[in-house]
C-alpha cells in the first residue's frame, strides 16, 4: 500500500475542495458552536503546549475534544486520568501531576504521535492528520469520512452519500454518523476566532519527510514483520497505528517480555526483527562459511547490504580535490568496537571542526567512503565468500527495514547485539571500549545485551552522514576567517 505521504498527496485536493464547499447543516450549528466555544475557553492552555511543540493550538484542542471532551484532568493520548499510569495504548504513560500536568501529558502524547517537529500545518495536512486517527477506509467506499465532515453538507443525504463503519471492518451504507465531525467544529471555531490562519501547503513533498510520515513508515514495516511472523488476525499494512496494530504490538511485547506499551519503540522493533531472523534461521538452516571464522550468516548478510549502500555512494559522481586522510590499516574482524571507532574517526577527519579557517573544496574524492568499505568488508569477511543470504519473506522484510529510514535503527539494534555479543566491555579498558564499559556499568538496567542499541544508532548515523553528503554533492563547507 502507498505510504502516508503518497496518501496525503492523493487526498490533498479533496480536503481543500470539501473545505470550500462545506456548509454546516442548520441542525448542527448549535452543537458546533457549543463545542467551538468550549475549545476556545482552553485556548491559553493549548497555546502553552504549542509554544513547546509547535503544534497549532486548534489541532490540540480538536484532539482534546475527541479523546476526553475537553477534560483537563485527562491524558491527551487516550483520555485516561492524568494522576494514574495509563492502562490503554499508549500504556505506561504518567502519572502526570502538579499545576502543569495536562501540558506535560499533552506534550508526551504529541511526541508519541510524531507531531512534535512537524512543519507542514496547512489546512489540508491538518485535516489529513485528524482523519488518520480514524483511518482512511471511507475513501475506498466513496464516502467522505464522518470523523471529519459529519454535520455538514459534505457527508450524508441529501447532498452526499452516507455510511459508517459500525464495527471493525463492517461498513453499513445506510447509517449516518450522528457525532459531529472535527472539520465542522474547526469551521465554527474560525468563525469565533478569525486570528486562526492556516499556511499554504508546500507545492512538493519535502526532501526530509514529516516526523509522523517517518513514524508511519516504521509502523508499516512493523505491520509487515508481524504478518510474516503469523500474527492473528493479520494486519492491514497501511502504516496507521490503529487499535488492531496497537493490540498486535502489545501482544508481541507481552509474549517477548518487553514493556507493554503497544507502541513500536526501538526495543520492540529490534525484538521483532530478531524474532524474524530467528524463525527464518530455524526454518532454513544456513551453511557455515568455508574459510576462516566469520560473523553469523544473517549478520553478515545485513552488513553486506550496508557495504553495498556505501559502495553506491562511492560511485556517485563527486568533484575531485582530495582530503588528506591517513592510509587505511587492516580492519580486524574480531574487533568490532575498534571498527566502529575507525568509522567514527573517518567522519571526524572529513568534517571540518567548528571555527576552522580551512575551506573544504566543493570537489573531493571518495577516499573516505573507501575506508569505511574496507572496514565493513573486513567485518563481513574477505575473499567474497557467500554468507548465506536470508531468503523469502525475511529477505523482503530486512530489505524494507534497511532502506535508509529511521526504522533501520531498530534492525540495527538487533544486528549490533549479535555483532558485539562477544565483546567484553570493561570500564577499566581504554578508548571506545572503556567508554562503553563505563556506560554499561553505571546505568542501571543497561546490560551488554541492551548496549548495542546505542552503538547501532551511532553507526547508522555515520552512514547517514555519508549518504546526506553524497546527496548534497559536497561536504559541508566552513567559511574563511
Amino acid at each position: 500500500m502507498a505510504n502516508l505521504e503518497t496518501l496525503f498527496q492523493k487526498y490533498r485536493s479533496d480536503y481543500e475542495v470539501n473545505w470550500q464547499a462545506m456548509q454546516i447543516r442548520p441542525g448542527s450549528v448549535g452543537e458546533a458552536s457549543k463545542a467551538a466555544s468550549r475549545l476556545l475557553r482552553n485556548k491559553t492552555v493549548y497555546q502553552q503546549i504549542e509554544a513547546i511543540t509547535d503544534v497549532p493550538w486548534p489541532f490540540i484542542g480538536l484532539c482534546h475534544d475527541r479523546e476526553s471532551g475537553f477534560d483537563l484532568n485527562t491524558y491527551l493520548g487516550n483520555g485516561q486520568p492524568l494522576n494514574r499510569v495509563t492502562t490503554i495504548v499508549p500504556k505506561g504513560r504518567g502519572p502526570f501531576t502538579g499545576p502543569n500536568a495536562f501540558i506535560d501529558g499533552a506534550v508526551d502524547a504529541l511526541r508519541i504521535q510524531g507531531f512534535v517537529g512537524a512543519t507542514d500545518w496547512s489546512l489540508a495536512r491538518t485535516l489529513f492528520r485528524l482523519e488518520a486517527f480514524n483511518g482512511f477506509g471511507y475513501h475506498s467506499r466513496g464516502v467522505q469520512s464522518p470523523y471529519l465532515w459529519s454535520g455538514s453538507t459534505v457527508y450524508g443525504p441529501p447532498e452526499a452519500r452516507a455510511g459508517k463503519f459500525v464495527s471493525d471492518g463492517v461498513f453499513d451504507p445506510g447509517v449516518v454518523d450522528p457525532q459531529l465531525g472535527v472539520a465542522v467544529i474547526l469551521k465554527e471555531l474560525i468563525g469565533l476566532d478569525p486570528s486562526i490562519v492556516f499556511g499554504a501547503a508546500p507545492s512538493a513533498p519535502s526532501v526530509s519527510p514529516e516526523p509522523d510520515v517517518s513514524l508511519a513508515e516504521d509502523v508499516l514495516h512493523v505491520q509487515h514483520a508481524l504478518n510474516v511472523l503469523g500474527i492473528v488476525p493479520s494486519l492491514v499494512e497501511d502504516g496507521i497505528l490503529g487499535p488492531r496494530t496497537k493490540a498486535a504490538i502489545s501482544a508481541f511485547q507481552e509474549q517477548d517480555g518487553l514493556n507493554d506499551t503497544g507502541l513500536p519503540d526501538a526495543a520492540t522493533v529490534a525484538a521483532i526483527a530478531e524474532e524474524t531472523v530467528r524463525r527464518s534461521a530455524a526454518a532454513k538452516p544456513m551453511l557455515p562459511a568455508p574459510q576462516k571464522p566469520m560473523l553469523p550468516a544473517t549478520t553478515g548478510d545485513i552488513l553486506s547490504q550496508i557495504v553495498q549502500r556505501i559502495e553506491a555512494l562511492e560511485r556517485t559522481p563527486l568533484p575531485a580535490t582530495p582530503i588528506a586522510i591517513p592510509g587505511p590499516a587492516a580492519a580486524n574482524p574480531n574487533d568490532p568496537v575498534g571498527a566502529f571507532q575507525r568509522i567514527l574517526d573517518i567522519v571526524r577527519r572529513i568534517q571540518p571542526p567548528t571555527g576552522a579557517t580551512a575551506v573544504v573544496s566543493a570537489n573531493h574524492s571518495a577516499d573516505q567512503f573507501k575506508q569505511a568499505i574496507d572496514i565493513l568488508n573486513a567485518l563481513v569477511g574477505s575473499g567474497g565468500q557467500p554468507l548465506g543470504p536470508v531468503n523469502g519473506a525475511l529477505g523482503e522484510t530486512l530489505g524494507n527495514l534497511l532502506n535508509g529510514r529511521k526504522t533501520a535503527i531498530g534492525i540495527g539494534g538487533s544486528l549490533a547485539t549479535s555483532l558485539l555479543a562477544a565483546v567484553p566491555f570493561s570500564s577499566n579498558a581504554g578508548g571506545l571500549a572503556g567508554l562503553l564499559g563505563t556506560v554499561a556499568t553505571s546505568v542501571p538496567g543497561l546490560s551488554q545485551a541492551a548496549l548495542p542499541l546505542f552503538l547501532a544508532m551511532t553507526a547508522w548515523g555515520v552512514l547517514g552522514k555519508f549518504e546526506k553528503w553524497s546527496q548534497a554533492g559536497a561536504l559541508p563547507t566552513v567559511p574563511q576567517a
